[in-house]
């Protein structure tokens, strides 16, 4: 246990370590990690597209100065945490020093290598899943009722992480349901420590019901934008894509735990999963946290069958793993600059692996997320340009505007080194923070639109300048437009006014 206790903690470190060295600095923040951070200015018990959890992170990350390390070490220490639970469960079976290796080749040649690299709720909510799980299987293996009470917390903690948790949680519960294990529904600790995890969730749920629960509004537009054009089987084809380097491993978790009397229900809790992500057109890495367990299960399930006779499996397993996972690195995080990424990418044939189609539908020179890290320090260079434009006196009834989240969460994120103040946008939970009375005389406008001059509420200033536009190639904001609107009249102020309530209204905020 020792041996392979110091592996399992190096693994972590190694994890955490290694996509700070493979990411290029090239790169900045993705633009829904500028939003996140900007809530770290914001507390409150919810936000309109997720819980509260990120939120805290992101007001240390604020504290501890905003750079690229901070933003980029809590996700990295939340998949550390992940995997070093995963190979708690390892050790539970019986699983040794070549299961932790399979482990760690899972935890690095698929989509965790992105999703505990970016500042996004999805790494905590990984991690409990995880928990949930870990918790309910050493119930099962020592009886002890202090298990449950992990279940209860991770439960409560990962509510405020993100809502996903609970189609994790209803999926282990249906699971334990129609095992053996039903009777833990008759333990009084399972039940307290369900009450205690709705009392950690309890302040979002009161916060969400005195907003009039706009997270229904935001999870309705995204299935009008985005969930609607889903196909179930690109689905159901992309579970094997996340992992491919290592989809065996988790396959043979799945068909193991299946088998299994004692460990039925996490794979009965991966069916329900993928079942009702089916039903609601669930994005594909929505069940992202169902896999850890099943990483640890069949890990230990092939180092046990090569343990004697079929050794030579072993190096089979790690040259199919490494092979492929060496492939796919470049299309998990940008190791390369723009240009070369894109021109790799024609070389490999990515297109036909369906990473270069955006939300659009359209194949990219480069994925969306890393198209969405790029562009944003410009913006702010040309925002100050125009912001600059302005006397002392005009600066004092200016505000900088912005036609979407990613927009003003990047130009709040560099402001202070630009010596600008903070952005506003209607978009997303900037909406919340954007003040009704808000006094604008003269505005700096972000705006994809090359039109904005042309439209009937630019006749209410005395001026409007198209400053300048976004030139970063392979930015996904390439072409957006810097604009300065001078002089408002009292028709724009309340024109402005009245769209801000209504924009507000149909949040019910």
């Amino acid at each position: 246990m020792k041996k392979t206790n110091t592996l399992l903690y190096i693994l972590a470190l190694l994890r955490i370590i290694i996509p700070f060295f493979l990411q290029n600095p090239v790169y900045e923040p993705h633009r829904d990690e500028f939003l996140y951070l900007a809530e770290g200015h914001h507390l409150a018990w919810g936000f309109m597209e997720v819980p509260p959890m990120l939120s805290v992170f992101a007001w240390l990350i604020n504290v501890l100065g905003n750079g690229m390390f901070w933003i980029k070490l809590m996700p990295s220490l939340f998949g550390a945490a992940t995997f070093i639970v995963a190979g708690k469960i390892i050790q539970s079976l019986g699983g040794k020093s070549f299961a932790l290796i399979l482990l760690f080749f899972s935890f690095l040649f698929g989509a965790y290598l992105r999703m505990f690299f970016l500042f996004q709720p999805n790494a905590p909510e990984i991690f409990f899943w995880t928990m949930i799980a870990f918790g309910f299987i050493r119930f099962t293996q020592t009886k002890k009722n202090k298990w449950l009470y992990v279940f209860g917390v991770s439960v409560g903690l990962g509510m405020l992480s993100k809502y996903s948790v609970a189609f994790y949680t209803v999926s282990i519960l249906l699971g334990l349901l129609f095992t053996k294990h039903r009777t833990i529904f008759t333990n009084k600790h399972f039940w307290y420590a369900s009450l205690i995890g709705f009392i950690i969730f309890l302040p979002n749920l009161i916060w969400q019901w005195q907003n009039h629960f706009p997270v229904i509004v935001h999870m309705n537009e995204l299935q009008q934008t985005q969930l609607q054009y889903i196909n179930p089987s690109g689905f159901l084809t992309d579970q094997l894509l996340l992992f491919f380097p290592c989809f065996f491993i988790w396959l043979v978790g799945l068909f193991n735990t299946l088998s299994s009397k004692q460990y039925r229900f996490i794979g009965l809790a991966y069916v329900f999963v993928i079942i009702l992500l089916l039903i609601g057109h669930g994005k594909s890495y929505y069940s992202a946290g169902v896999y850890p367990p099943l990483f640890a299960f069949g890990a230990t399930a092939l180092e046990k069958f090569t343990s004697i006779k079929r050794k030579y499996l072993r190096y089979a397993f790690i040259i199919f793993a490494l092979g492929f996972g060496l492939f796919v690195v470049p299309i998990l995080l940008p190791i390369l600059p723009p240009k070369p990424l894109a021109d790799l990418y024609i070389k490999m044939h990515t297109e036909k692996t369906g990473s270069l189609k955006w939300e659009d539908l359209k194949n990219h020179p480069l994925p969306q997320d890393f198209a969405d890290m790029l562009g944003w320090e410009e913006m702010t260079q040309k925002v100050a340009k125009a912001y600059n434009i302005m006397s002392d006196s005009e600066k004092q009834s200016a505000v900088i505007f912005c036609n979407n989240y990613g927009m003003a969460g990047a130009v709040t994120y560099y402001a202070p080194k630009y010596h600008l103040p903070q952005a506003y946008s209607d978009n997303a939970s900037f909406l919340y923070w954007l003040p009704s009375n808000i006094n604008m005389q003269n505005f700096v406008l972000v705006s994809e639109d090359p039109d904005e001059k042309q439209h009937d509420f630019a006749k209410g200033f005395q001026s409007v300048i198209k400053v300048d536009s976004i030139t970063t190639m392979y930015a996904r904001e390439r072409g957006d437009y810097i604009y300065l609107f001078k002089g408002a009249d009292d028709n724009f102020r309340k024109f402005f006014s009245e769209k801000i309530a209504k924009d507000k209204a149909e949040f019910k905020y």
